[in-house]
């Protein structure tokens, strides 16, 4: 993660879900990270890429106007989940201690899905893990972790409850990630109504390598013609006005 490209944000993106969020003592929580994606790149922070879905979200909740990140990707994924500074769950580099992208989180440092599984949800996890330990081991009923973080077009060694998911034509990472994150919550709808749940969805996308379908590319094939300078000053200019 890059500190210009405020990431974790998705409009602070921890989306208490309408129906039982308001009122209830425990709500469902939907928590949606997007890799590398700066904080104009949504149509609600001023950007002219299409995000109605996410735009829709802000206008019936809160967006952030500061927010910050530890500048990498396992580190600012560590203090996202347990609440801690990088530095104290070993996930930034320490002098003399295992730590960094290596590290591994002291036993009194538990993950928000152990917490949350604890406190009667149902858990599940749908794309990058980037965290250290097993997504089943550490509060999740179901997970979907992808394996190869460098093709957004094959699921490589990707696993679906531990278990290899098969080569497809078809595949595309944001797609398969958010398909698994529905299949859960209408599993859930279906056995488990009575009990809140937590889904932790991550994209690999817009992280590089900027991998998107035809259909997306030609769909701003001229938008970018006017160059980097007047595309910002156009964000700007659309930010202050929001």
């Amino acid at each position: 993660m890059s500190l210009r490209h405020a990431v974790l944000g998705l409009l602070g993106m921890v989306v208490l879900l309408a129906g039982n969020a308001c009122g209830a003592a425990r709500p469902n929580i939907l928590l949606i990270l997007a890799d590398d994606m700066g904080f104009s790149d949504l149509g609600c922070y001023g950007s002219e890429i299409a995000t109605p879905n996410l735009d829709r979200l802000a206008a019936g909740g809160l967006r952030f106007t500061q927010f910050y990140n530890t500048a990498r990707c396992w580190s600012s994924r560590g203090c996202l989940m347990t609440g801690y500074y990088a530095q104290a769950i070993r996930r930034d580099a320490l002098p003399g201690i295992p730590s960094g992208s290596n590290g591994k989180r002291p036993g009194w440092a538990p993950l928000l899905s152990e917490l949350l599984q604890a406190a009667g949800y149902r858990c599940y996890h749908s794309g990058k893990w980037h965290i250290d330990g097993n997504p089943l081991r550490n509060g999740f009923h179901h997970s979907y972790e992808v394996r190869n973080e460098n093709n957004n077009f094959r699921p490589g060694n990707d696993l679906k409850d531990g278990q290899p998911v098969p080569p497809s034509d078809h595949y595309y990472s944001a797609t398969a990630f958010a398909d698994h994150a529905i299949k859960c919550l209408q599993e859930h709808a279906t056995h488990y109504p009575e009990q809140p749940f937590f889904e932790y969805l991550c994209f690999i996308t817009p992280h590089f390598p900027l991998q998107a379908p035809e259909a997306d590319i030609a769909k701003y094939a001229h938008a970018y013609e006017p160059g980097w300078n007047a595309m910002a000053q156009q964000r700007y200019e659309r930010m202050i006005a929001l």
